[in-house]
Protein backbone atom coordinates (compact mmCIF):
# COMPACT_ATOMS: atom_id res chain seq x y z
CA UNK A 1 0.00 0.00 0.00
CA UNK A 2 1.10 3.44 -0.70
CA UNK A 3 0.14 6.85 0.53
CA UNK A 4 0.39 10.09 -1.26
CA UNK A 5 0.47 13.02 0.58
CA UNK A 6 -1.13 16.09 -1.46
CA UNK A 7 -1.75 18.90 0.79
CA UNK A 8 -3.59 19.68 3.83
CA UNK A 9 -5.98 16.76 4.36
CA UNK A 10 -5.84 15.30 0.60
CA UNK A 11 -3.87 11.94 0.72
CA UNK A 12 -4.20 9.26 -2.13
CA UNK A 13 -4.07 5.90 -1.01
CA UNK A 14 -3.70 3.01 -3.52
CA UNK A 15 -2.95 -0.68 -3.68
CA UNK A 16 -2.37 -2.87 -6.56
CA UNK A 17 -3.82 -0.26 -8.63
CA UNK A 18 -6.28 0.77 -6.78
CA UNK A 19 -7.09 4.44 -5.71
CA UNK A 20 -8.90 6.12 -3.10
CA UNK A 21 -8.13 9.90 -3.27
CA UNK A 22 -9.77 11.63 0.42
CA UNK A 23 -10.98 15.36 1.06
CA UNK A 24 -9.10 16.75 -2.34
CA UNK A 25 -8.59 20.64 -1.95
CA UNK A 26 -6.53 21.25 -4.37
CA UNK A 27 -7.80 24.68 -5.82
CA UNK A 28 -6.72 28.16 -3.71
CA UNK A 29 -9.79 29.98 -1.80
CA UNK A 30 -11.62 27.81 0.22
CA UNK A 31 -13.52 30.00 2.51
CA UNK A 32 -15.21 32.84 0.32
CA UNK A 33 -11.77 33.38 -0.91
CA UNK A 34 -9.41 33.41 2.26
CA UNK A 35 -7.43 30.02 2.13
CA UNK A 36 -4.66 29.56 0.30
CA UNK A 37 -2.02 26.75 -0.48
CA UNK A 38 1.81 27.34 -0.02
CA UNK A 39 3.94 25.98 -1.54
CA UNK A 40 1.68 26.49 -5.00
CA UNK A 41 0.07 22.58 -5.58
CA UNK A 42 1.70 21.13 -8.69
CA UNK A 43 -0.88 18.38 -8.75
CA UNK A 44 -4.29 19.18 -10.62
CA UNK A 45 -7.37 17.68 -10.32
CA UNK A 46 -7.28 15.78 -13.60
CA UNK A 47 -4.39 14.10 -12.43
CA UNK A 48 -6.71 11.66 -10.56
CA UNK A 49 -9.33 10.95 -13.07
CA UNK A 50 -8.34 7.47 -12.65
CA UNK A 51 -9.35 6.84 -8.91
CA UNK A 52 -11.79 4.19 -7.63
CA UNK A 53 -13.48 6.53 -5.26
CA UNK A 54 -13.42 9.59 -3.57
CA UNK A 55 -13.95 9.80 0.35
CA UNK A 56 -14.92 13.34 1.91
CA UNK A 57 -14.76 13.59 5.46
CA UNK A 58 -16.91 16.28 5.93
CA UNK A 59 -18.47 19.77 4.98
CA UNK A 60 -16.07 22.34 6.41
CA UNK A 61 -14.57 23.67 2.82
CA UNK A 62 -10.97 22.54 3.27
CA UNK A 63 -12.30 18.79 3.07
CA UNK A 64 -15.36 19.16 0.66
CA UNK A 65 -14.20 22.03 -2.01
CA UNK A 66 -16.92 22.27 -4.81
CA UNK A 67 -13.88 23.86 -7.10
CA UNK A 68 -12.07 21.46 -6.89
CA UNK A 69 -14.74 18.40 -7.07
CA UNK A 70 -16.36 19.95 -10.37
CA UNK A 71 -13.18 19.15 -12.42
CA UNK A 72 -13.35 15.28 -11.00
CA UNK A 73 -15.86 12.96 -13.64
CA UNK A 74 -19.13 13.03 -11.88
CA UNK A 75 -18.90 9.23 -12.49
CA UNK A 76 -16.70 8.57 -9.44
CA UNK A 77 -18.70 7.29 -6.58
CA UNK A 78 -17.88 9.34 -3.17
CA UNK A 79 -17.97 8.05 -0.09
CA UNK A 80 -19.18 9.89 3.44
CA UNK A 81 -20.76 8.91 6.38
CA UNK A 82 -24.40 8.78 6.76
CA UNK A 83 -24.98 11.57 8.95
CA UNK A 84 -28.30 12.21 10.53
CA UNK A 85 -28.96 15.25 8.56
CA UNK A 86 -28.27 15.64 4.40
CA UNK A 87 -26.57 18.66 4.11
CA UNK A 88 -23.07 17.01 3.15
CA UNK A 89 -25.02 14.63 0.91
CA UNK A 90 -27.44 17.32 -0.36
CA UNK A 91 -24.17 19.59 -1.91
CA UNK A 92 -22.27 16.66 -3.24
CA UNK A 93 -25.65 15.60 -5.00
CA UNK A 94 -25.78 18.82 -6.44
CA UNK A 95 -22.40 18.61 -7.87
CA UNK A 96 -23.73 15.57 -10.37
CA UNK A 97 -21.67 12.40 -8.16
CA UNK A 98 -22.94 9.40 -7.33
CA UNK A 99 -23.17 9.89 -3.07
CA UNK A 100 -22.58 6.25 -0.86
CA UNK A 101 -23.46 6.97 2.39
CA UNK A 102 -22.06 4.50 4.60
CA UNK A 103 -23.12 3.31 7.84
CA UNK A 104 -20.76 4.05 11.01
CA UNK A 105 -18.20 0.97 11.13
CA UNK A 106 -19.30 -0.81 8.24
CA UNK A 107 -16.21 -1.95 6.04
CA UNK A 108 -16.82 -1.44 2.23
CA UNK A 109 -15.28 -2.91 -0.32
CA UNK A 110 -14.01 0.01 -2.88
CA UNK A 111 -11.99 -1.91 -6.21
CA UNK A 112 -9.04 -4.42 -5.92
CA UNK A 113 -8.27 -5.24 -2.31
CA UNK A 114 -9.28 -2.07 -1.61
CA UNK A 115 -11.78 -1.13 1.66
CA UNK A 116 -12.75 2.09 3.06
CA UNK A 117 -14.18 2.08 7.14
CA UNK A 118 -16.01 5.52 7.99
CA UNK A 119 -16.55 6.36 10.91
CA UNK A 120 -18.46 8.99 12.89
CA UNK A 121 -16.45 11.69 15.49
CA UNK A 122 -18.89 11.05 17.81
CA UNK A 123 -19.24 7.54 17.17
CA UNK A 124 -23.09 7.59 16.01
CA UNK A 125 -24.00 7.90 20.15
CA UNK A 126 -25.53 11.12 20.15
CA UNK A 127 -24.67 11.10 24.03
CA UNK A 128 -21.04 11.66 23.21
CA UNK A 129 -21.99 14.71 21.31
CA UNK A 130 -24.16 15.99 23.65
CA UNK A 131 -21.34 16.14 26.15
CA UNK A 132 -19.16 17.64 24.07
CA UNK A 133 -21.51 20.44 22.17
CA UNK A 134 -24.87 20.14 24.40
CA UNK A 135 -26.66 20.02 21.40
CA UNK A 136 -27.47 16.32 20.43
CA UNK A 137 -30.79 16.11 22.34
CA UNK A 138 -32.93 18.71 20.83
CA UNK A 139 -35.44 16.27 19.28
CA UNK A 140 -35.55 14.63 22.61
CA UNK A 141 -35.05 11.25 20.74
CA UNK A 142 -32.24 9.17 22.08
CA UNK A 143 -31.55 7.67 18.48
CA UNK A 144 -30.52 10.73 16.45
CA UNK A 145 -26.98 9.34 14.75
CA UNK A 146 -24.24 11.19 14.35
CA UNK A 147 -25.00 14.42 14.86
CA UNK A 148 -21.33 16.34 14.69
CA UNK A 149 -19.41 16.81 11.40
CA UNK A 150 -16.31 14.89 11.40
CA UNK A 151 -15.97 11.62 10.51
CA UNK A 152 -12.59 9.30 10.22
CA UNK A 153 -11.63 6.43 7.64
CA UNK A 154 -10.12 3.35 8.18
CA UNK A 155 -8.82 2.40 4.56
CA UNK A 156 -7.29 -1.58 4.35
CA UNK A 157 -6.17 -3.69 1.43
CA UNK A 158 -6.13 -6.73 3.73
CA UNK A 159 -2.84 -6.29 4.92
CA UNK A 160 -1.98 -2.60 5.79
CA UNK A 161 -4.04 -0.15 7.77
CA UNK A 162 -4.30 3.32 7.32
CA UNK A 163 -6.62 5.44 9.81
CA UNK A 164 -7.23 8.85 8.34
CA UNK A 165 -8.61 10.79 11.20
CA UNK A 166 -8.68 14.36 9.31
CA UNK A 167 -10.35 16.75 11.55
CA UNK A 168 -12.27 14.48 14.57
CA UNK A 169 -11.26 16.62 17.84
CA UNK A 170 -9.87 14.78 20.86
CA UNK A 171 -11.21 13.38 23.20
CA UNK A 172 -14.96 13.16 21.33
CA UNK A 173 -13.57 10.73 18.78
CA UNK A 174 -11.49 8.12 21.31
CA UNK A 175 -14.78 5.78 21.15
CA UNK A 176 -14.36 5.34 17.48
CA UNK A 177 -10.73 5.49 17.59
CA UNK A 178 -11.27 2.12 20.05
CA UNK A 179 -13.73 0.67 17.32
CA UNK A 180 -10.86 0.91 14.76
CA UNK A 181 -8.49 -0.67 17.16
CA UNK A 182 -10.26 -3.27 18.26
CA UNK A 183 -11.75 -4.45 14.77
CA UNK A 184 -7.94 -3.93 12.66
CA UNK A 185 -5.22 -4.61 15.56
CA UNK A 186 -2.30 -3.20 13.88
CA UNK A 187 -2.33 -0.12 12.47
CA UNK A 188 0.75 1.02 9.57
CA UNK A 189 -0.03 4.33 9.58
CA UNK A 190 -2.25 7.05 11.39
CA UNK A 191 -2.81 10.57 9.65
CA UNK A 192 -4.17 13.13 12.26
CA UNK A 193 -4.39 16.82 12.74
CA UNK A 194 -1.32 18.26 14.58
CA UNK A 195 -2.39 22.20 14.43
CA UNK A 196 -5.43 24.12 14.39
CA UNK A 197 -7.35 25.49 11.60
CA UNK A 198 -9.83 27.73 13.46
CA UNK A 199 -10.24 31.73 14.08
CA UNK A 200 -8.11 31.96 16.94
CA UNK A 201 -5.91 34.04 17.98
CA UNK A 202 -5.58 35.91 14.49
CA UNK A 203 -9.03 37.12 14.32
CA UNK A 204 -8.89 38.24 18.34
CA UNK A 205 -9.51 41.81 17.91
CA UNK A 206 -8.63 43.16 21.30
CA UNK A 207 -5.19 41.03 21.74
CA UNK A 208 -1.97 42.73 21.34
CA UNK A 209 0.48 41.53 19.61
CA UNK A 210 2.61 39.79 21.80
CA UNK A 211 -0.90 38.39 23.35
CA UNK A 212 -1.72 36.84 19.60
CA UNK A 213 1.92 35.88 19.40
CA UNK A 214 1.29 34.03 23.24
CA UNK A 215 -1.87 32.70 22.50
CA UNK A 216 -0.88 31.11 18.80
CA UNK A 217 2.12 29.28 20.78
CA UNK A 218 -0.12 28.00 23.45
CA UNK A 219 -2.79 26.82 20.82
CA UNK A 220 -0.16 24.90 18.66
CA UNK A 221 1.48 23.16 21.59
CA UNK A 222 -2.27 22.07 22.91
CA UNK A 223 -2.84 20.57 19.15
CA UNK A 224 0.37 18.95 19.64
CA UNK A 225 -0.04 16.99 22.56
CA UNK A 226 -3.80 16.22 21.99
CA UNK A 227 -2.02 14.72 18.58
CA UNK A 228 -0.05 12.37 20.80
CA UNK A 229 -3.19 10.77 21.65
CA UNK A 230 -4.08 9.68 18.76
CA UNK A 231 -0.89 7.96 18.22
CA UNK A 232 -0.70 6.69 21.66
CA UNK A 233 -4.32 4.77 21.75
CA UNK A 234 -3.84 3.54 17.73
CA UNK A 235 -0.03 2.89 18.67
CA UNK A 236 0.84 3.12 14.44
CA UNK A 237 3.67 1.93 13.20
CA UNK A 238 4.30 5.39 11.07
CA UNK A 239 2.02 8.46 11.87
CA UNK A 240 1.43 11.20 9.21
CA UNK A 241 0.64 14.78 10.87
CA UNK A 242 -1.38 16.86 8.36
CA UNK A 243 -4.26 18.55 8.00
CA UNK A 244 -5.62 22.33 8.67
CA UNK A 245 -2.68 23.38 6.41
CA UNK A 246 -3.52 26.88 4.98
CA UNK A 247 -1.96 30.31 4.12
CA UNK A 248 -4.29 33.57 4.75
CA UNK A 249 -4.90 36.00 1.26
CA UNK A 250 -6.06 39.43 0.76
CA UNK A 251 -6.48 41.82 3.22
CA UNK A 252 -6.25 38.85 6.17
CA UNK A 253 -2.26 38.31 4.65
CA UNK A 254 -1.03 40.28 7.24
CA UNK A 255 -2.62 37.86 10.41
CA UNK A 256 -0.42 34.21 9.18
CA UNK A 257 1.96 35.79 11.66
CA UNK A 258 -0.39 34.19 14.39
CA UNK A 259 -2.37 31.57 12.89
CA UNK A 260 -1.64 28.48 14.62
CA UNK A 261 0.60 26.49 11.90
CA UNK A 262 3.76 26.00 12.74
CA UNK A 263 6.46 25.63 9.90
CA UNK A 264 6.23 21.34 9.29
CA UNK A 265 9.70 21.60 9.96
CA UNK A 266 9.07 22.62 13.92
CA UNK A 267 6.46 20.38 13.92
CA UNK A 268 8.46 17.41 13.08
CA UNK A 269 11.10 18.33 15.56
CA UNK A 270 8.56 18.21 18.38
CA UNK A 271 7.41 14.87 18.15
CA UNK A 272 10.40 13.59 17.57
CA UNK A 273 10.98 14.59 20.86
CA UNK A 274 7.69 13.75 22.62
CA UNK A 275 6.71 10.55 21.22
CA UNK A 276 7.83 7.36 21.53
CA UNK A 277 10.53 6.06 19.08
CA UNK A 278 8.39 2.60 18.24
CA UNK A 279 6.29 5.38 16.65
CA UNK A 280 7.62 6.82 13.53
CA UNK A 281 7.01 10.10 11.98
CA UNK A 282 6.69 10.68 8.59
CA UNK A 283 6.19 14.33 6.97
CA UNK A 284 6.08 14.61 2.93
CA UNK A 285 6.36 17.53 0.71
CA UNK A 286 3.81 17.84 -1.63
CA UNK A 287 3.31 14.63 -4.13
CA UNK A 288 5.62 12.34 -2.34
CA UNK A 289 4.61 9.21 -0.93
CA UNK A 290 5.30 6.17 2.00
CA UNK A 291 5.52 2.66 0.88
CA UNK A 292 4.11 0.79 3.57
CA UNK A 293 5.33 -2.57 2.73
CA UNK A 294 8.83 -1.23 2.42
CA UNK A 295 8.86 1.28 5.03
CA UNK A 296 10.39 3.60 2.46
CA UNK A 297 9.56 7.04 1.52
CA UNK A 298 10.01 8.54 -2.05
CA UNK A 299 12.00 11.37 -1.05
CA UNK A 300 13.17 13.06 2.18
CA UNK A 301 11.63 15.77 3.68
CA UNK A 302 12.34 19.53 2.89
CA UNK A 303 11.55 22.39 4.98
CA UNK A 304 10.22 24.82 3.66
CA UNK A 305 12.45 28.49 3.06
CA UNK A 306 10.40 30.99 5.35
CA UNK A 307 11.50 33.79 3.81
CA UNK A 308 10.40 32.80 -0.06
CA UNK A 309 6.72 31.56 1.95
CA UNK A 310 6.70 35.26 2.75
CA UNK A 311 7.49 37.25 -0.20
CA UNK A 312 4.95 34.74 -2.23
CA UNK A 313 1.92 35.84 0.53
CA UNK A 314 3.25 39.59 0.36
CA UNK A 315 3.83 39.74 -3.62
CA UNK A 316 0.89 37.17 -4.50
CA UNK A 317 -1.91 36.56 -2.21
CA UNK A 318 -2.02 39.75 -0.38
CA UNK A 319 -3.29 40.45 -3.80
CA UNK A 320 -6.16 38.70 -4.18
CA UNK A 321 -9.70 39.37 -3.76
CA UNK A 322 -12.37 37.44 -1.36
CA UNK A 323 -15.64 36.35 -2.79
CA UNK A 324 -18.36 38.73 -1.46
CA UNK A 325 -15.85 41.97 -2.44
CA UNK A 326 -17.37 41.45 -5.89
CA UNK A 327 -20.66 42.09 -4.29
CA UNK A 328 -22.33 45.39 -3.87
CA UNK A 329 -22.34 46.77 -0.92
CA UNK A 330 -25.68 46.49 1.58
CA UNK A 331 -28.24 49.52 1.99
CA UNK A 332 -28.77 49.94 5.38
CA UNK A 333 -32.44 49.28 4.57
CA UNK A 334 -31.53 45.85 3.19
CA UNK A 335 -29.87 44.63 6.05
CA UNK A 336 -32.40 45.83 8.71
CA UNK A 337 -35.23 43.42 6.25
CA UNK A 338 -33.28 40.70 6.74
CA UNK A 339 -33.20 40.67 10.52
CA UNK A 340 -36.13 39.77 11.53
CA UNK A 341 -36.29 36.10 10.06
CA UNK A 342 -32.93 36.12 10.63
CA UNK A 343 -33.61 36.37 14.63
CA UNK A 344 -36.50 33.82 14.95
CA UNK A 345 -34.52 31.17 13.32
CA UNK A 346 -31.74 32.11 15.91
CA UNK A 347 -34.08 32.14 18.77
CA UNK A 348 -35.88 29.44 17.64
CA UNK A 349 -31.85 27.34 17.85
CA UNK A 350 -30.97 28.75 21.03
CA UNK A 351 -34.32 27.78 22.69
CA UNK A 352 -34.21 24.38 20.75
CA UNK A 353 -30.76 23.69 22.84
CA UNK A 354 -31.99 25.22 25.90
CA UNK A 355 -28.66 27.43 25.83
CA UNK A 356 -28.82 30.45 28.18
CA UNK A 357 -26.02 32.94 28.84
CA UNK A 358 -26.03 36.73 29.99
CA UNK A 359 -23.01 37.44 27.05
CA UNK A 360 -25.02 39.73 24.70
CA UNK A 361 -23.17 39.33 21.05
CA UNK A 362 -23.18 42.51 19.17
CA UNK A 363 -22.59 42.40 14.93
CA UNK A 364 -21.19 45.04 12.83
CA UNK A 365 -24.08 46.26 10.49
CA UNK A 366 -23.01 49.92 8.64
CA UNK A 367 -20.91 52.61 10.39
CA UNK A 368 -20.63 52.42 13.87
CA UNK A 369 -24.00 50.50 13.94
CA UNK A 370 -24.15 47.10 15.36
CA UNK A 371 -27.15 44.56 16.34
CA UNK A 372 -27.60 43.24 19.64
CA UNK A 373 -28.63 40.03 20.45
CA UNK A 374 -29.33 38.41 23.73
CA UNK A 375 -29.84 35.03 24.75
CA UNK A 376 -33.33 35.31 27.01
CA UNK A 377 -35.88 35.76 24.26
CA UNK A 378 -36.18 39.23 24.70
CA UNK A 379 -35.76 40.06 21.07
CA UNK A 380 -33.05 42.29 18.99
CA UNK A 381 -32.04 45.81 19.00
CA UNK A 382 -29.89 48.09 16.74
CA UNK A 383 -27.21 50.23 18.69
CA UNK A 384 -25.09 53.14 17.45
CA UNK A 385 -21.31 52.88 18.90
CA UNK A 386 -22.00 51.07 22.02
CA UNK A 387 -20.62 51.45 25.07
CA UNK A 388 -19.01 47.94 25.64
CA UNK A 389 -18.67 48.52 29.40
CA UNK A 390 -21.99 48.50 29.72
CA UNK A 391 -22.61 44.95 29.27
CA UNK A 392 -21.63 41.96 31.80
CA UNK A 393 -19.93 40.42 28.99
CA UNK A 394 -20.07 40.56 25.57
CA UNK A 395 -18.84 39.13 22.00
CA UNK A 396 -18.47 42.16 19.57
CA UNK A 397 -18.24 40.54 15.81
CA UNK A 398 -16.95 42.82 12.92
CA UNK A 399 -17.66 41.85 9.99
CA UNK A 400 -17.72 42.89 5.76
CA UNK A 401 -20.88 44.47 5.12
CA UNK A 402 -21.86 42.69 1.78
CA UNK A 403 -20.44 39.25 3.91
CA UNK A 404 -22.98 39.67 6.11
CA UNK A 405 -25.66 40.52 3.60
CA UNK A 406 -24.38 36.86 2.45
CA UNK A 407 -25.12 35.61 6.12
CA UNK A 408 -28.42 37.05 6.91
CA UNK A 409 -29.68 35.43 3.47
CA UNK A 410 -29.19 31.98 4.99
CA UNK A 411 -26.40 28.57 4.07
CA UNK A 412 -27.12 28.64 0.21
CA UNK A 413 -25.10 32.03 0.15
CA UNK A 414 -23.05 31.62 3.29
CA UNK A 415 -22.20 29.67 6.20
CA UNK A 416 -21.16 31.29 9.75
CA UNK A 417 -18.85 28.89 10.75
CA UNK A 418 -17.10 28.91 7.31
CA UNK A 419 -16.55 32.68 7.65
CA UNK A 420 -15.37 32.32 11.22
CA UNK A 421 -12.88 29.33 10.32
CA UNK A 422 -11.79 31.21 7.17
CA UNK A 423 -10.74 34.39 9.80
CA UNK A 424 -13.06 37.08 7.71
CA UNK A 425 -15.37 37.77 11.32
CA UNK A 426 -13.05 39.97 13.39
CA UNK A 427 -13.74 39.23 17.13
CA UNK A 428 -13.47 40.85 20.49
CA UNK A 429 -14.93 39.40 23.83
CA UNK A 430 -15.23 39.68 27.82
CA UNK A 431 -14.77 38.13 29.29
CA UNK A 432 -11.89 36.20 27.64
CA UNK A 433 -13.89 32.85 27.66
CA UNK A 434 -14.77 30.66 24.47
CA UNK A 435 -18.47 29.51 24.82
CA UNK A 436 -19.18 26.88 22.22
CA UNK A 437 -22.86 26.82 21.96
CA UNK A 438 -23.02 30.74 21.31
CA UNK A 439 -21.20 30.43 18.30
CA UNK A 440 -23.36 27.34 17.55
CA UNK A 441 -26.43 29.52 18.38
CA UNK A 442 -24.95 32.67 16.28
CA UNK A 443 -24.63 29.93 12.80
CA UNK A 444 -28.76 29.84 12.82
CA UNK A 445 -28.73 34.01 12.68
CA UNK A 446 -30.00 33.98 8.62
CA UNK A 447 -33.04 33.96 7.14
Amino acid sequence: MKVTYLSSAAILVESAGAKLLCDPWLEDGAFYGSWCHYPPLEAEPDDFDDVDGIYISHIHPDHFDPATLRQFDADVPVYIHDYRWDYLREEIDALGFDVIELDHDARTHLAGDLHINILAADACDPEICGNYFGCSWVEGNPELGSTQVDSLAAIDDGEHVVVNMNDCPYPMVETSMRQVKERYGDVDLLCHQYSAAQFYPQCMLDYSHEQKLQARDAVIREKHELATQFVDLLEPDYYLPFAGEYVLAGELAPLNQYTANPPRVEAYDWFERNVPDDHEPVFLNSGEHIDLAAGDVSSPFEPIDQQAKREYIDEVLAERSFDYEDAPMPEREELYDRLPAAYESFEANRQSVGFETDTTVLVSLLDDEYVELTFDGEGYELVASPEMDQYDGYVRIEVDPRLLNWLLQGTEKAHWSDAKIGSHLGIAKQPDIYERQLYNCLGSFHA
